[in-house]
């Protein structure tokens, strides 16, 4: 029997996820084992510090791609939009199954709605592109960061230490705990982060055996939509830690896609949508950047290299 090692964080969640390609592995051979192995991350060590000083890409993955890297795993589970765009050379995304929503959602105290809350109520997030859509939308409101885990800051809320908080629907609805969401989020409102609700079997580039494994598990719209997404994010924003939102959706031949930026003040949005053909997704993407940059963005990000959050 054939026993591979699966790299996952220590987080319920990631355990969850990693159990569910492992079960979607398991159903195309039953004579595969599977050894799940758990990689304290820089974001699970820190996750208690302050929101400023995690503006830092791969801090849920680092730790556990550099294990892969040494053979020590055989692939690893991310949530997608944990992984850079630029990644390392020695790595590919093998697989992206088919994905959860997108969206992000709201789960108040009380079951409020976005539009009911009373000015100062407070918002908790540990998003800068949460955090600036809000601001966006209600600058009335009291936006403060939030760590833990998705289970933990669901309990900040039900204890009162939070008016609301908003997180991504998929990570809710893995955990059960979609019972709890008092309002789903429009994608034009609160555009999403590339990938999100997706995941990324993540495998070294020369491994053949289980990039073909993995490849079977892989569902081509999905990774059609996100590919063009992150494309996008990393085009626009050059390293940049600027929150960005873009969402891309594939019907048939075609991939619509929105993305948008907001000043540091919230006051500001850009946003910039397409149609193209899939076949042309690379050109679609930059074409969209194009518009946006012609629209301001430039400047918007810079004031976003110069400037940190403001809660």
């Amino acid at each position: 029997m054939t026993t591979l090692r699966v790299g996952t964080r220590e987080s319920k969640l990631a355990i969850i996820q990693t159990d569910f390609i492992i079960g979607m592995l398991k159903k195309l051979d039953s004579s595969l084992s599977f050894e799940k192995v758990v990689i304290a991350t820089a974001g699970d060590k820190f996750k208690k510090e302050q929101f400023s000083s995690m503006g830092v890409k791969g801090i849920f993955e680092k730790e556990i791609d550099a294990t892969l890297m040494r053979g020590e795993i055989d692939f690893a589970v991310h949530s997608l939009k944990d992984v850079p765009s630029e990644g390392y050379s020695e790595l590919v995304i093998g697989a992206i199954p088919k994905r959860e929503s997108p969206n992000d959602v709201l789960v108040s105290k009380r079951g409020e709605r976005f539009s009911e809350f009373d000015a100062g109520s407070v918002i908790g997030t540990s998003s800068p592109r949460r955090m600036i859509q809000v601001k966006h939308l209600r600058p009335d409101l009291k936006i403060k960061p939030i760590r833990g885990n998705v289970e933990t800051r669901v309990g900040n809320v039900l204890e009162g230490d939070y008016d609301a908080i908003v997180v991504a629907e998929a990570g809710l609805k893995r955990l059960r705990l979609d019972n709890k969401i008092s309002e789903r989020l429009s994608l034009d409102a609160f555009a999403p982060a590339p990938g999100q609700g997706a995941l990324a079997v993540v495998v070294q580039k020369n491994n053949r055996r289980v990039l073909k494994l993995v490849s079977n598990i892989n569902d081509k719209k999905s990774m059609n939509e996100i590919l063009v997404e992150r494309r996008v994010s990393s085009k626009l924003e050059g390293g940049c830690q600027a929150p960005i939102g873009v969402i891309a959706r594939q019907n048939g031949e075609n991939l619509n896609v929105y993305a948008c930026t907001f000043s540091v003040d919230g006051r500001k949005k850009i946003s910039s949508s397409m149609v193209g053909k899939v076949t042309d997704a690379s050109n679609l993407a930059n074409e969209l950047v194009s518009n946006l940059v012609k629209m301001g963005a430039e400047e918007i990000i810079n004031e976003w290299r110069k400037e940190s959050v403001r809660w």
